[in-house]
């Protein structure tokens, strides 16, 4: 042991002298790695939490490293020892195997993808193969997702977990927004990560730029996906928390306001035109599904008041802090989503862009049976330049066109066929938790997998094929199907303020 610790002091000291920071970062994350494994394999249950702090992290290695594949791949190991895990503490009876009631037209789906990959048009297998990764190797977190959850404790954790994780990842992109680019991105880092990191966009009219920062991921693009995932979580986690009277509800508050701005600073439209539709979508819902019953219905109006307020407060102080930061992408939004405005770009990016796109994928005479699995997807690149081949020619950015470019018009169908159990099935979860304090995570859960799905997928099929995305969404399926099982249990309510002083004789004798 001696021996070996004298070995890789020699070795640190040698890249310390010769500068060599990647290889000291590499070596750091080798250590973080191993350590993380070791806690997989003893506790799957925390180690599905690492995975998702590593797997939001992530890009952020990758973007000092060059864009190292094998940082790259480090989340897919660790996954993966997590799956494994769960499948000893399955051997040992430790853990409840949920029945999902789309796992029949889910699979039907899988067997035509799987066909798919030895498409004989497909240039490799290989294509086919990433694109076999991208959609469904974090599937099995459904189930995960599902088993995590034994008691409302655990629900806490895991919300607790995913977002202060996620309200690091927004200050770190409204700083970004205000400092530049040059913050946490590298000067010499990778080329083809070069232009993600570094986009800027203009208004149409008085041509003010607003900046998309990346935060801590290696594209504008990812970061503002990834804010629409936090905002309709943290509207969800607060319903809950309120509703529960658990502690830490009100510093979440401020964590919803933060992600209000972080989403006013993306340069995108999108994650602002969601955020205005889940605010109304969202609100509409909780007031249908609060405990009125219960006398508690009271406390879900004060949770959207309060919402909403700190919401503002938020974009109130960053205006009279930064206005040329909030005022570039105000300028950009309003002008280009106004209906009737000069420069307006509202018909032709909700309408007539994606419909065209759409029939693109017809134009081709391969519709009827496809191009192969990933002939689509995200990181073709990758395959082309290990093949040393030209990627692909045809293919088109409207998420429902690429299934039909990938599987054919029956990918199509079979999607729309699997989604729509999926979204009928979790319909009758929230029906069944409505009046409970289970019923706004679960259905701000049910309105993403709705956004990500159906929406999104409208628009395009970069959300799918993003991995945190894909992983967030397969283990929210799993928790919302856990939630009944939640509610049944007898739940630690706290006791309202005015009460928590009289003692137990009075607290009975007053009927509560």
């Amino acid at each position: 042991m001696g021996l070996v610790v004298l070995g890789v002091i020699w070795e640190l000291a040698a890249w310390i002298v010769a500068g060599s920071d990647q290889m000291l970062i590499m070596f750091g994350l080798s250590l973080v790695v191993t350590a993380i494994v070791v806690h997989i394999l003893n506790d799957w249950r925390s180690g599905v939490l690492l995975f998702l702090v590593w797997l939001l992290f992530e890009d952020l290695a990758r973007k000092y490293l060059g864009n190292s594949m094998i940082v790259f791949f480090a989340k897919d190991f660790l996954v993966g020892t997590v799956y494994l895990s769960f499948y000893f503490a399955k051997r040992r009876r430790q853990v409840e195997i949920a029945k999902f009631p789309f796992l029949v037209p889910l699979a039907i789906f899988i067997c035509l993808v799987v066909i798919q990959v030895f498409n004989p048009i497909s240039p490799s297998i290989f294509y086919g193969l990433l694109g076999l990764k991208i959609y469904f190797y974090y599937a099995p977190l459904m189930f995960l997702g599902y088993a995590m959850l034994r008691q409302p404790t655990d629900l806490e954790q895991f919300l607790l977990v995913s977002m202060g994780a996620g309200i690091v990842i927004a200050v770190l992109g409204i700083i970004q927004s205000v400092v530049g680019a040059s913050f946490l991105t590298p000067d010499e880092g990778a080329s083809e990560l070069y232009e993600l990191s570094h986009l800027v966009r203009y208004s149409p009219i008085t041509h003010q730029a607003a900046f998309a920062p990346s935060s801590v991921f290696v594209s504008a693009g990812r970061f503002s996906g990834y804010v629409i995932l936090l905002w309709i979580l943290a509207m969800g986690m607060q319903g809950y928390l309120l509703l529960a009277r658990r502690p830490g509800a009100k510093y979440g508050f401020i964590g919803l306001g933060v992600v209000t701005v972080a989403v006013m600073i993306t340069g995108t439209r999108t994650p602002f035109i969601f955020m205005a539709g889940s605010a109304l979508v969202m609100s509409a819902a909780f007031l249908w599904g609060a405990p009125w019953r219960w006398g508690l219905g009271h406390r879900m109006v004060k949770s959207l008041r309060r919402a909403f307020l700190f919401g503002g407060i938020g974009l109130i102080l960053m205006v009279q802090i930064f206005p040329t930061v909030i005022g570039g992408n105000w300028a950009f939004f309003s002008e280009t989503l106004s209906p009737t405005g000069e420069g307006s770009q509202l018909i032709g990016g909700a309408l007539d862009y994606p419909v065209l796109n759409f029939r693109q994928a017809f134009e081709d005479g391969l519709w009827p049976y496809g191009h192969g699995t990933g002939m689509s997807s995200l990181g073709m690149q990758y395959v082309a330049r290990y093949l040393n081949t030209p990627l692909p020619r045809f293919g088109v950015e409207s998420g429902y066109g690429t299934l039909v470019v990938e599987f054919g018009i029956l990918g199509l169908i079979l999607w729309f066929f699997w989604v729509s159990f999926l979204l009928y099935s979790g319909w009758r979860i929230i029906k069944q938790l409505r009046q409970t304090v289970y019923f706004p995570i679960a259905f701000a859960i049910w309105w993403y997998a709705v956004v990500m799905l159906v929406l999104l997928m409208y628009l395009g099929q970069s959300s799918i094929d993003d991995f945190v995305h894909n992983a967030n969404l397969w283990l929210l399926i799993g928790v919302l199907y856990r939630l009944p099982k939640l509610a049944a249990m007898p739940q630690p309510v706290a006791a309202p303020r005015h009460m928590r002083a009289l003692t137990r004789w009075q607290f009975a004798a007053r009927g509560n």
